[in-house]
């Protein structure tokens, strides 16, 4: 089994990005040019290598190597997205490794293509590049190719090597769990070997409700693996594992007028196979909570009067607090009960939030991460 920290640093090790590994401080999916040059390096990636792994690591300076971190990436539709833009998409997997010298905040990205032995082309435009463009690496770069005669594999027995290389020991499980235990002794850290092979270490703060059992501040890692997951003090998860699993249900709780309740939101799945291979899977499980239009058209109503007055500074008495407490999730709510108009008097809503209370504008940001994940999927 690869240790993926030892990977990284094999990887690193070549200072130079070459023909199957790419190196970057950052990537931002998030807007148009970003996805283009993901996309092209994706596919420059897996037309150079049609019969070994390529990668990319994500949060390391160009010019010296130097492991810098980034934040945790939890775009686990990452595949989707490949899938939708490429045609012969390889198999692209991201996954957030953590080093002992970065911020608990901080991981290395690493993104494994493995090609599909055929030739990946972009299926349609983006940004300023047109569909059926063809990417190929020269060198470090990723430059548009025409092909006509079968691409030449040259990486296999060099990639072999680094993996090889990157082999795990007993001495890193051991220190990797004793660690983590070390680290989340205030969560209750716990442990599990999956398959007398896979440990997977669990800590997170619990929480009992009328609904069931949650937890918050959680961190999962795959020990051997050095894959970390992470969730927040914001959310709240439900945890549940047999020999063959364990599982992750995400909910929200919505809700109009103090009347709330959870949904679920995701599942994230690490299934675990008899032959040392495991797999990250997740699934968008919410279903919008309905409510009488006639009420939510009165509730969201009072909500833009109540922006208003957040607008032009006016005092607020406790009723009107406790309701602006309520807004960002009512807003959302009004949304996805196909008020459209409901997510521009959200974002318009930010800055007043924002100066309001970091308290307020929290329940704002975990509004609009709820809206995300729910318009991405």
């Amino acid at each position: 089994m690869i240790n993926k920290r030892l990977l990284i640093k094999n990887l690193l090790a070549h200072n130079d990005e070459n023909s199957f590994y790419d190196k970057k401080r950052k990537i931002d999916i998030s807007q148009k040019e970003g996805k283009a040059k993901f996309l092209k390096h994706i596919c420059a990636l897996s037309n150079s290598n049609p019969k070994n792994n390529s990668y990319m690591v994500i949060g390391v300076e160009d010019e010296d190597n130097n492991i810098v971190g980034v934040d945790f990436f939890d775009d686990s539709k990452i595949q989707n997205l490949i899938n939708a833009y490429l045609h012969n998409p390889p198999i692209v997997q991201y996954e957030n490794i953590p080093f002992p010298h970065l911020p608990d905040d901080k991981v290395v990205g690493l993104v494994t293509i493995r090609a599909n032995e055929h030739i990946t082309s972009l299926r349609k435009n983006i940004w300023k590049y047109y569909g059926g463009s063809v990417f190929l690496r020269d060198g470090s770069m990723s430059m548009p190719k025409v092909f006509d005669i079968e691409i030449i594999d040259v990486n296999s027995e060099i990639v072999f090597a680094i993996e090889n290389h990157a082999q795990n020991n007993i001495q890193y499980t051991l220190d990797g769990v004793f660690d983590f235990m070390n680290k989340r002794k205030d969560f209750n850290p716990q442990y599990k070997v999956f398959k007398e092979y896979f440990v997977l270490c669990w800590s997170g703060q619990k929480k009992v409700v009328e609904d069931g059992e949650f937890y918050s501040r959680v961190d999962i890692e795959l020990i051997n693996e050095q894959v970390r997951l992470f969730f927040s003090t914001l959310d709240e998860v439900a945890i549940s594992y047999n020999t063959d699993q364990f599982k992750i249900i995400e909910y929200v709780n919505l809700g109009l007028q103090n009347n709330y309740k959870y949904y679920k939101l995701e599942e994230t799945r690490i299934h675990f196979d008899d032959n040392a291979n495991y797999t990250i899977e997740t699934k968008l499980l919410f279903e919008p909570p309905q409510f009488d239009k006639k009420v939510l058209h009165h509730i969201y109503n009072a909500n833009n009067s109540l922006l208003e007055k957040l607008k032009k500074g006016n005092s607020l008495n406790k009723i009107e607090l406790r309701d602006l407490n309520n807004l960002p999730a009512t807003y959302l709510i009004c949304y996805l009960n196909l008020f459209h108009e409901a997510i521009d008097k959200l974002i318009e809503a930010k800055p007043y939030l924002k100066n309001h209370s970091e308290e307020l504008f929290q329940l704002y940001k975990e509004s609009i991460r709820i809206l995300r994940k729910v318009k991405y999927s």
